[in-house]
């Protein structure tokens, strides 16, 4: 039997963005509001229990390092006004799976130094006769000798080893503070820690409509500097403009403590700054993408533990506007959705997808090559026959 080919306008693109996409964020909104909430006051609590953690609401520019700069705390509200509804400490990967980055206190005046070569110490703090592994290249070891100053709880033997601080140890230390304050705040029947990878903490939270899983993870905010291994923007280059890039990079960026050894570096406020200001052209870029994750979690790649989250999305789209940067090349709204879908699929076959700051990572490394065989034939027959889906 003949399946018929059928087509779509930019009017069906819309009233998909109106019916399908607009109640997905409206739900999500609610979801992160009262997700905060209760992460607010935890963390909050945790901090009351030991200072070197601090509650969420005094992430990113609100983060104690940064008042006493000024000028930089108007530059970000200038640029988020209106913009950005969630606090910046909150990543939404899925409907049902949030990445909270929990900023640390006592650590300032960073200064990227270069490494010493080999660590040979177990994370218990005995010595090992081989060295601990290098880190990769979105990776690196954490010296307390980095800041120009440094709390001396920070040289405890409860997060350091040898001088560097060990993101296993903070976490372990930070899952603690956290098992007691859920007690302590009363939030036992909506808050329960889950197994952990890593040393990344996970819970559950249950909200009015669902449960939803939390990523925490303590982090350290450098503002005002930049990593050598994120060598952006790249010459030559068009988007964003030279002043957008170098206004972005004003914000820094953070270390994370998600794996054992080494802290990850993440760009989330650079991020945030470019995103917010993505379509300033009155582009569609925006509603491409909002329309591409809708599709991914409904369609393409759906679940809770999905091999390619909204982040992997926003990284794309990035790349997309770094080799399509005129106004023009983000008029026509069905064109430019094509033009994504059509890249995801590429980087899904190909199992490829640079990250965006520090070039030579791939962030599907190590994902899951079957799952990412399925999504990419599931996009080679929305591409065989878009109009099925977007009707």
């Amino acid at each position: 039997m003949q399946i018929e080919m059928t087509d779509f306008t930019d009017e069906d693109l819309d009233n998909y963005l109106q019916n399908q996409v607009d109640l997905r964020h409206r739900q999500v909104l609610k979801t992160v509001e009262e997700v905060q909430k209760v992460i607010q006051a935890l963390t909050a609590e945790v901090s009351r229990k030991d200072g070197r953690f601090q509650s969420i609401s005094n992430s990113g520019i609100h983060n104690d390092n940064v008042k006493d700069q000024p000028a930089l705390i108007a530059k970000w509200s200038a640029l988020l006004r209106g913009k950005s509804a969630f606090n910046p400490a909150i990543q939404v990967l899925t409907p049902t799976l949030f990445l909270v980055s929990v900023p640390v206190r006592g650590l300032s005046g960073y200064k990227e130094r270069r490494a010493r070569q080999w660590r040979y110490y177990t994370l218990s703090g005995s010595k090992l006769l081989s060295p601990v592994r290098e880190p990769e290249k979105l990776h690196q070891w954490l010296e307390l000798e980095s800041f120009t100053t440094s709390c001396q709880e920070w040289h405890n033997s409860s997060v350091a080893i040898e001088g560097d601080i060990v993101p296993a140890k903070v976490g372990n230390l930070f899952k603690e503070l956290l098992e007691t304050s859920i007690e302590s705040c009363n939030l036992t029947r909506k808050v329960s820690i889950l197994e952990s990878v890593g040393s990344v903490v996970r819970v559950a939270v249950e909200t009015s409509e669902l449960q939803v899983e939390v990523e925490l993870i303590p982090t350290v905010e450098l503002i005002n500097c930049w990593p050598k291994k994120a060598r952006w923007p790249r010459f030559f280059k068009r988007w964003p403009s030279k002043e957008r890039a170098r206004c972005s990079k004003s914000f820094g960026f953070n270390l994370m403590a998600s794996s054992n050894y080494h802290w990850l570096l993440s760009f989330t406020r650079v991020e945030q700054v470019l995103m917010c200001s993505i379509d300033d052209d009155g582009g569609c870029r925006r509603k491409c993408y909002r329309v591409i994750r809708q599709l991914k979690e409904d369609i393409w790649c759906p679940g809770s533990k999905p091999v390619i989250t909204a982040y992997h999305l926003q990284t794309l789209l990035m790349w997309t506007c770094e080799k399509y940067p005129g106004s023009k090349d983000w008029r026509n709204f069905k064109k430019s959705f094509l033009r994504l879908v059509k890249k995801l699929h590429k980087c899904v076959s190909q199992r490829y997808l640079r990250h965006f700051f520090v070039r030579g990572y791939n962030l599907l490394k190590y994902t899951n090559t079957i799952e990412l065989d399925i999504m990419a034939k599931k996009i080679s027959d929305f591409l065989e026959n878009p109009g099925l889906y977007i009707h």
